[in-house]
């Protein structure tokens, strides 16, 4: 199904096959509000239809390289796992532990932010994994008691980087373009 409050989004996508049960609330789409907000009321509004779900499943529009496979090789996971929170991964394009932070006192100097990691090579530190927004996957009644999609313990699901992109800037939309174009060229 497809949660949105334009009416022109949803018209896209009923003509491509989704479900669209009902309209999104204008102010969920604004500050405060953010995704666990809209689950909760697409939630809700399934259970005043007299729907109800034992597993929520959140697929994003900003991850557009995710597959159906990625999709159902979670699911198994999850299940297989007994798990109440599965979240998509991929490794870190830059490691975090050679991060470093600018102090105001000191405007062209910078600290590291693990200082017990300099001078280790790479592959001396632990392989650290982010969130890559293409899956979520959360039991609803731990969701709806904590209110977030993430918990613990939280399971992960890795992807490899080229399925991880997610555009929430102008330049990852150009780097998905790219992607897409090579894609098609390669086939």
């Amino acid at each position: 199904m497809v949660s949105s409050e334009s009416k022109k989004v949803l018209d896209i996508a009923e003509e491509y096959g989704a479900e669209v049960p009902f309209v999104r609330p204008d102010h969920l789409a604004r500050d405060p509000y953010g995704v666990s907000d809209v689950c909760l009321n697409v939630l809700e509004a399934y259970e005043q239809l007299g729907q109800t779900f034992d597993t929520l499943i959140i697929l994003l529009p900003t991850s557009p390289f995710r597959t159906a496979e990625d999709i159902d090789a979670a699911y198994a996971l999850f299940r297989e796992n007994n798990a109440n929170y599965l979240m998509s991964v991929s490794e870190y394009e830059h490691s975090p532990y050679s991060a470093l932070r600018m102090a105001s006192q000191f405007p062209h100097q910078a600290f590291p932010c693990f200082p017990e990691t300099l001078g280790k090579k790479r592959h001396e530190m632990p392989v650290p994994y982010r969130a890559n927004g293409a899956i979520c996957i959360v039991d609803v009644k731990a969701f709806k008691q904590s209110r977030s999609y993430y918990g613990t313990p939280l399971h992960v699901y890795a992807m490899p980087q080229s399925r991880s992109i997610d555009i929430d800037s102008a330049l990852d939309f150009e780097l998905a373009q790219w992607l897409l174009t090579k894609r098609v060229s390669n086939d």
